[in-house]
């Protein structure tokens, strides 16, 4: 059953504290029409300001008011009126076919709009058809009362939609976030530590920055919605801005439209998009690039420059695949091969399990045993130790890191330098596995945090049962290894850990086991873990799986 809160005005309480939020925190980047509905938005009846706000929040800026009834609001034309006074919302705005559709259900058409011809006036008949077959009309736009003369409804127009947006982004820093997470937290769906900061840390520091953000948004939206990228590119700026947080969104957006040219067969354009960036995965396409369109020469000169310096693990790993090829494509030696470490294969054949069973727990029902059992954690297990071990580290207050209330991780968590800015913190963490304290240490975050969001820690698998078998079982010059290789890069390394793991309680040792059904074989990021592992003496294995009586 859906929850409901007590206090039946909760959203408009919400409301009101981002705007004095923002206010305190962000009002030098503010215009006068933001500014004004600082001021004058608490001088209204509070009615007023309950419609309002149910209008933000609701999808969309036309509304029926008779979709509007609310009960602790009343009459929404009474409360509309103060609203219509200031200008933030209109009655009566002009629609097209497309936004009338909207407002309608498929028999009120029917009965409002004679132009629908007779044979789909019946049931089985969509929207989408009722709208193709009144092509004649797109262009046209007329106020509701026109378009539905007997109809008697009144529409209200949100004006202020993108000036709320704006407030949104000042608050939240992103638009994934929106006002539902005041009512998640309300509820207590989700917890989020509670970190210091102050006044002056904040994701903006100038207005430049938040225009930048929107347009960049709008920019992305685009991009999904198909329009012609020739016009996208028109409107996406040429020069990289000076914030490394903004340049890192325009470089993964140019990054899409780069490989959707490739789609486009449009080599040429992909490649200057590519090398007009630093983003992660632009030099390498870069090669592919030039490798598909005849460029051996300069796809083999770019692939030897990246491969003295690779931006991760990710690339290194995909030069040593281009490489060979290019070199043999131009007659040349090729390069010294890597060898790799051999990896432990484990083979079992078992019986097809039911439909819906997936492979990992058909092989963990047979490896497991009493004095061995062994227990599906995938990215779980390794990240929700690390998550509880540097928990200050990961929450610490620096600027720019938190800046509201409902942080589940720090701002900059995929940025380059989320690791260097906290590079002593997380070092006296480690040290812990050291000494070792790490286990009381991680003991007591799991008490004292239990259930708080984390980039991390995955509550739902970790039991104190789990918790202890890794405590016992996982050396700590191994969780050490893990830990470091998983903060090089963070983005990148939270995932592609094996599926299971294996403990021996009386011997106090584990192995790790990545399952693989019939035509299954490793991904790029599940190798590069395999082979840190193995580099580093840590027990993996693969577990190839085939079904009885089915050809290999």
């Amino acid at each position: 059953m859906r929850q409901t809160l007590d206090n039946p005005f909760y959203y408009l309480d919400n409301f009101r504290q981002v705007l004095a939020w923002i206010g305190e925190h962000h009002g030098d980047l503010l215009e006068d029409a933001e500014r004004t509905l600082l001021d004058r938005f608490p001088q209204l009846p509070q009615n007023a300001q309950a419609l309002l706000v149910r209008m933000v929040m609701r999808k969309g800026t036309l509304f029926r008011a008779s979709r509007l009834s609310y009960t602790e609001i009343g009459c929404p034309q009474a409360a509309a009126s103060p609203l219509l006074a200031e200008g933030w919302i209109g009655v009566a705005p002009q629609l097209d076919l497309q936004q009338l559709f909207k407002l309608l259900t498929k028999s009120e058409l029917i009965r409002a709009l004679d132009e629908i011809p007779s044979p789909l006036r019946k049931a089985a008949t969509k929207k989408t058809e009722l709208l193709a077959a009144l092509q004649h009309l797109q262009d046209a736009s007329r106020p509701f009362a026109e378009w539905c003369p007997a109809h008697g409804e009144t529409i209200y127009e949100l004006r202020i939609d993108a000036l709320c947006q704006r407030l949104r982004l000042l608050f939240f820093g992103n638009l994934r976030q929106d006002w539902s997470e005041f009512v998640l937290a309300d509820l207590g769906i989700y917890r989020y530590e509670q970190v210091a900061f102050s006044p002056t840390s904040r994701a903006f520091q100038s207005r430049r920055d938040v225009d930048d953000y929107l347009h960049l948004h709008a920019c992305r939206e685009r991009f999904e919605a198909g329009e012609s990228l020739a016009a996208l590119l028109n409107d996406i700026p040429r020069q990289a801005y000076s914030s490394a947080w903004l340049e890192g969104r325009r470089g993964k957006l140019l990054l899409r439209i780069g490989q959707q040219l490739e789609r486009d067969g449009e080599l040429d354009q992909a490649l200057c998009i590519h090398v007009s960036h630093r983003y992660p995965g632009a030099r390498i396409r870069a090669i592919r690039v030039l490798e598909r369109s005849g460029q051996l020469q300069a796809a083999l000169d770019l692939a030897r420059q990246a491969d003295a310096e690779p931006e991760n693990e990710t690339e290194a790993q995909q030069l040593q695949r281009i490489l060979p090829r290019l070199q043999r494509t131009l007659g040349l030696p090729p390069p010294a091969r890597r060898t790799g470490t051999p990896l432990e294969t484990i083979e079992l054949m078992l019986s097809r399990p039911a439909a819906g069973t997936r492979v990992e727990w058909a092989a963990l029902e047979h490896l497991s045993q009493p004095d061995a059992p062994v227990h599906y954690v995938e990215n779980g297990l390794l990240n929700s130790l690390f998550g509880l071990l540097c928990w200050e580290a990961i929450f610490a207050p620096l600027p720019g890191a938190f800046f509201h209330p409902f942080h589940a991780g720090p701002a900059d968590l995929r940025r380059p330098d989320f690791f260097s800015r906290r590079a002593e913190l997380f070092a006296n963490c480690l040290r812990a596995l050291d000494d070792g304290s790490h286990a009381e240490r991680i003991r007591r975050t799991w008490r004292d945090k239990h259930g708080l969001l984390s980039p991390f820690v995955y509550w739902g698998l970790m039991d104190e049962a789990l918790l202890e078998l890794a405590l016992a079982c996982l050396p700590t010059t191994h969780l050490k290894i893990c830990f470091e290789r998983l903060l090089h890069d963070v983005p990148n390394n939270r995932c592609g850990l094996p599926d299971l793991i294996q403990f021996w309680p009386a011997e106090r040792r584990y192995r790790m086991i990545e399952v693989k059904g019939p035509g299954d074989r490793l991904q790029d990021n599940q190798r590069r873990w395999f082979e840190h592992a193995s580099r580093h003496g840590l027990p993996v294995a693969v577990c190839q799986v085939r079904w009885a009586g089915e050809p290999a």
